[in-house]
């Protein structure tokens, strides 16, 4: 045996222990590379693939399945138990575990059911989804944004936007009715088949599809139509199944950009509009079996239209991205709730909190044109920072303490303190010149409240 070999077989490790057998080891190791699809499965049982599927599962954390195995656990099961595993996999008698049915709010109200796998399903639909991503994914549609690597919801929202710059300024703002819950197994299963032959992953990823949603304790049978959102491989799947969506409106000659289940087409006029909203249904209903919800698919002007969580909106130097009223309305409700004043949390602990949500929220909507409402929206949070403190400082002597120690001469702090607690109320007094001097932007900035606006 050459000294090369047997160095392959010394470090040919799966998650540190040494496979029984020298075949499945090197496979593992990656020295084998399956030239078709019928082979895919030893792809993603390689140890490379196993380790990144992990490291994923694990920094996406998440709520544990129906056995309850929580996300810390995993790791050392697969070290106890992946030989096993991966054996199921290779020999195709792997059987993932019913979903747990979970619902959450929607922003826009309503619930919406999400099925979460196991942990150890979650990490085998890992596994398999990054295989198949590199595989399919530079032969998606190039409008297709959602669930990409190198792809975002900004980059859809530029690509709105330039539509509309060349003068398609009405939308054709496609909602597709209950996408997760209506598509077809068989349909799905069949696009898949084209391009994959290993008959080993074609049973897992249909056994994934029916393996059932556990709630309340009972396990409801399989269905024929439903990709459970909340695995990683349901935005894979959903991409896949709408790509001939994508393909038909290329075909057709249509501007378009798809995010996952929500599509705009981008047309010249109102009348066109109403043209292409008809044709697509028909296609969707015929060709892919799914329905367009009525209710909330419209064709209007650009700047009606929200999209990701903007809006394209006219300027005089041409269109640019805006934020949509309906998030605005509801980052202005969570804060609200964050700075409610019955909390009776420190201002310092509040603020902590607070920035938090700003921060994550500032990443996303941060993108858009329009400064000026981030900046009143900086200006409302620290009014409504000023009127949480004037509030819990309560008492005339309190408030009177507090507002010398931020530097206001006593005459006006007692003055203050004694008009707050006689005739006005906290918002009132968030907005008068003394709590400005007092708690001005920069004892914000110095206590970490983060910014909207991007300095």
């Amino acid at each position: 045996m050459s000294g090369k070999r047997q160095k392959r077989r010394q470090i040919a490790l799966t998650f540190g222990e040494k496979s029984r057998r020298v075949e499945s080891i090197e496979a593992a190791a990656g020295t084998e590379s399956p030239a078709g699809t019928d082979r895919l499965m030893e792809e993603v049982c390689e140890a490379k693939n196993v380790r990144k599927a992990l490291k994923k599962v694990q920094a996406n954390k998440g709520a544990p399945g129906v056995d309850g195995m929580t996300v810390e656990q995993l790791s050392g099961f697969l070290r106890k138990h992946w030989p096993t595993i991966r054996d199921r996999l290779l020999d195709g008698s792997y059987e993932p575990k019913p979903v747990l049915k979970v619902e959450i709010p929607k922003p826009s109200g309503g619930t919406r059911q999400l099925g979460i796998p196991c942990v150890l399903d979650r990490f085998v639909q890992q596994a398999v989804m990054q295989v198949l991503q590199e595989r399919w994914d530079s032969t998606f549609s190039e409008r297709s944004y959602g669930f990409r690597p190198g792809r975002s919801a900004h980059q859809a929202v530029a690509q709105a936007q330039q539509y509309v710059a060349e003068g398609y300024e009405h939308v054709v703002d496609i909602d597709l009715e209950k996408f997760f819950d209506r598509v077809n197994h068989d349909m799905l299963m069949a696009r898949v088949a084209k391009r994959v032959t290993d008959k080993r992953l074609l049973r897992l990823l249909r056994a994934f599809l029916k393996s059932g949603i556990m709630d309340g304790g009972l396990v409801s049978p399989p269905e024929e139509e439903g990709v459970p959102q909340g695995g990683p491989l349901s935005p894979l799947l959903s991409n896949l199944f709408l790509d001939d969506l994508d393909r038909e409106l290329e075909r057709r000659g249509h501007r378009f950009v798809r995010y996952a289940d929500d599509c705009n087409v981008y047309v010249r006029s109102e009348r066109a509009g109403h043209r292409v909203m008809e044709t697509i249904k028909r296609y969707l209903g015929k060709k892919l079996k799914l329905k367009v919800n009525e209710k909330k698919s419209k064709v209007a002007r650009a700047n009606q239209v929200k999209f990701l969580g903007f809006k394209i909106i006219r300027s005089r130097k041409g269109p640019k991205r805006g934020i949509a009223k309906e998030s605005l309305e509801r980052f202005k409700r969570r804060v609200r709730e964050l700075t409610g004043r019955s909390r009776g949390r420190s201002l310092d602990h509040l603020i902590e909190e607070l920035s938090k949500y700003l921060a994550g929220w500032r990443g996303y909507y941060g993108h858009c044109e329009t400064p000026k409402v981030l900046r009143d929206l900086d200006s409302w949070i620290r009014r409504r920072l000023r009127s949480y403190a004037w509030e819990q400082w309560a008492t005339f002597p309190r408030r009177k303490t507090k507002l010398i120690g931020l530097g206001i001469r006593p005459g006006t702090a007692s003055h203050m303190a004694w008009r707050g607690c006689s005739e006005r109320g906290p918002w009132h007094m968030s907005r008068t010149k003394a709590m400005h001097q007092a708690l001005d932007n920069r004892f914000f900035r110095e206590h970490g409240l983060v910014s909207l606006v991007a300095t």
